[in-house]
C-alpha cells in the first residue's frame, strides 16, 4: 500500500467533502453510502477513519462483513481513488440531543455520529475515463 497515495486520498476527501463508502451485507447485497469526513489514524500509516451519520444498514454491513471500499472522487477533474479494506472499529462520536420525531417514521433517521475505522489494504485510481484496477 502507497502511504503517499493514501494521503493524496485524504487530502482529496477534504477538498470534496465526501467520500462514498461501498459495504455489503453477510450474504455479499451491496449498499452505499456517503461521508463527509475521511482522516488519518495518528502513527499508523495504513489506517483511517470515516464519519458520518451512517445509515442503520451500513453500520449491520460493517458488522456483518468488514470489507469496504472507500471512494474520493474530484467529478470535475476526473481523478480518484479507491481505498479498499477492513472496517476494525466503530465509535460513536455524537449524538441527537433528545431527537423524538412528531410522526412515526417508517424509515428511522440515524441518531447517531458514527467514526469507522479502516485499515486501508489497497488504493486504485478511480476515474469515469479507462483506469485499471492494477494497485497505484
Amino acid at each position: 500500500m502507497n502511504k503517499e497515495k493514501l494521503q493524496e486520498a485524504i487530502a482529496l476527501a477534504g477538498e470534496t467533502g465526501r467520500v462514498f463508502v461501498g459495504t455489503a451485507d453477510g450474504s455479499g447485497l451491496p449498499h452505499i453510502a456517503a461521508a463527509g469526513e475521511m482522516g488519518m489514524i495518528d502513527g499508523s500509516g495504513s489506517t483511517v477513519s470515516v464519519s458520518s451519520w451512517f445509515c442503520p444498514g451500513t453500520i449491520a454491513n460493517f458488522q456483518a462483513n468488514p470489507w469496504v471500499s472507500l471512494v474520493v472522487w474530484n467529478q470535475e477533474q476526473d481523478v480518484g481513488y479507491q481505498l479498499i479494506g477492513k472496517a476494525v472499529k466503530t465509535e460513536d462520536i455524537a449524538m441527537m440531543d433528545g431527537y423524538v420525531g412528531d410522526r412515526e417514521e417508517k424509515t428511522p433517521l440515524p441518531q447517531e455520529e458514527r467514526r469507522v475505522i479502516v485499515e486501508v489494504e489497497k488504493i486504485l485510481h478511480f476515474s469515469v475515463g479507462p483506469h485499471s484496477d492494477v494497485e497505484e
